[in-house]
C-alpha cells in the first residue's frame, strides 16, 4: 500500500487542509477586526505577493499592512467577510492552492456608502518552520453593488454591476 494512501497519511492531509483553512479564516477575521498585527500573521515574512482587482499590487506583506492599516482601519469603517465554497489542492507536502467566493459588506460613515462586493480569491500556501502562510492572494470582483446614503439616512444604487476600482466608477 503506497504511503499517500495509509489512513495514517490521508488523517495528516486533513489536518494540514483544516490548518489551511484556520489561517484563511484567520486572515478574514484580522480584517474585519481592524488588526492588522493579525492580518500581518498570516502573510509569509518574506516576499508574499498580494494582487488584489482594484488595488495596487504588493510584493512584500509589510506595504500591505500598511495600507490596509490606513484604510481599513479608519474610523466609520465597517467591514465583513465571508468566505465560503473554499476548494484546497496540495501541490506537495509543503505547497497548496486555494480557491474562495468572498461576499463582502462594507460600511464607509464619512464616504456615507454601502458596498456589497462578490469576490473570488486564488490562494498560493507554503509550509514554513512548522506553520502554514497566506505566499500568494489574489482577487477579482464578480460584482458591485454600491449605494449612497443621504442625509435622511435613504439609500440610493450608485453603482451596480463591476466597479472600475475597489470603489471606483461602473464599468
Amino acid at each position: 500500500m503506497a504511503l499517500e494512501n495509509t489512513i495514517e497519511a490521508r488523517v495528516a492531509r486533513m489536518e494540514e487542509d483544516r490548518a489551511i483553512r484556520d489561517l484563511k479564516a484567520r486572515y478574514l477575521r484580522a480584517c474585519d477586526a481592524k488588526d492588522p498585527d493579525g492580518v500581518r500573521d498570516t502573510l509569509l515574512p518574506h516576499g508574499a505577493v498580494i494582487a488584489f482587482e482594484g488595488f495596487p499590487r504588493f510584493e512584500d506583506r509589510e506595504p500591505f499592512v500598511a495600507v490596509y492599516a490606513q484604510l481599513g482601519c479608519a474610523p466609520g469603517v465597517f467591514d465583513i467577510h465571508h468566505a465560503a465554497n473554499g476548494i484546497i489542492s496540495f501541490e506537495d507536502e509543503g505547497r497548496a492552492r486555494g480557491s474562495w467566493s468572498l461576499l463582502f459588506f462594507n460600511i464607509n460613515l464619512a464616504a456615507r456608502t454601502l458596498t456589497q462586493m462578490g469576490v473570488e480569491y486564488d490562494d498560493i500556501y507554503v509550509k514554513q518552520d512548522g506553520r502554514w502562510w497566506i505566499a500568494e492572494t489574489r482577487s477579482r470582483q464578480t460584482f458591485a453593488l454600491v449605494q449612497t446614503v443621504d442625509a435622511d439616512g435613504k439609500p440610493a444604487v450608485s453603482i451596480m454591476g463591476k466597479t472600475a476600482g475597489a470603489f471606483g466608477a461602473a464599468e
